[in-house]
């Protein structure tokens, strides 16, 4: 087993999450900003982002967490989307608001990961790819709305503690 490689990621942007402003955005590095090209034709965009907050050998050592929105559940690291990870590396699936290739902004209407957090990656949200139509989850999330667009209104109705 190989558990001493080490990889080398870059970097290519920040996030920039004002929320008391209402402002959440990618901020691309202008060495990345030509990979925007395009990316405006896609509805939604994939950010792969480091929990830099949790890089450290405590957190990385953590492989269950109490859940913050399940009380009295906890769960294994992989069945969860804790930022306590042995590679402390984000997802969050957003529609594009706006994007300006120029400037290397991507506007977005939320995101959860904090201001500052390392971008690592976007990706095109591609339904044939990224969308799966049957589905399982775990039961402290059966209540959960199937759906982005039904979350706002669902967790605004039923307050949920998401450990932020």
């Amino acid at each position: 087993m190989k558990n001493s490689i080490e990889y080398h990621l870059n970097p290519i942007g920040e996030v920039i999450a004002n929320e008391g402003a209402g402002v959440f955005q990618i901020q691309l590095y202008p060495l990345y900003r030509d990979g925007l090209k395009m990316l405006a034709a896609f509805s939604h965009v994939i950010v792969c982002w480091w929990a830099h907050g949790h890089d450290n050998p405590a957190s990385r050592a953590l492989l269950t967490t109490q859940l913050p929105y399940a009380p009295g559940v906890e769960a294994g690291v992989f069945a969860c989307r804790s930022e306590y990870r042995p590679n402390p590396i984000c997802i969050t699936t957003m529609p594009i608001l706006n994007l300006d290739q120029e400037s290397g902004m991507v506007t977005l209407p939320w995101i959860d990961a904090h201001d500052g957090s390392p971008v690592i990656d976007l990706k095109p949200y591609i339904p044939v790819s990224d969308r799966i139509r049957d589905v399982r989850v775990a039961d402290w999330m059966q209540e959960w709305p199937q759906w982005m667009e039904e979350a706002g209104a669902y967790f605004a109705e039923h307050p949920v503690d998401f450990g932020e």
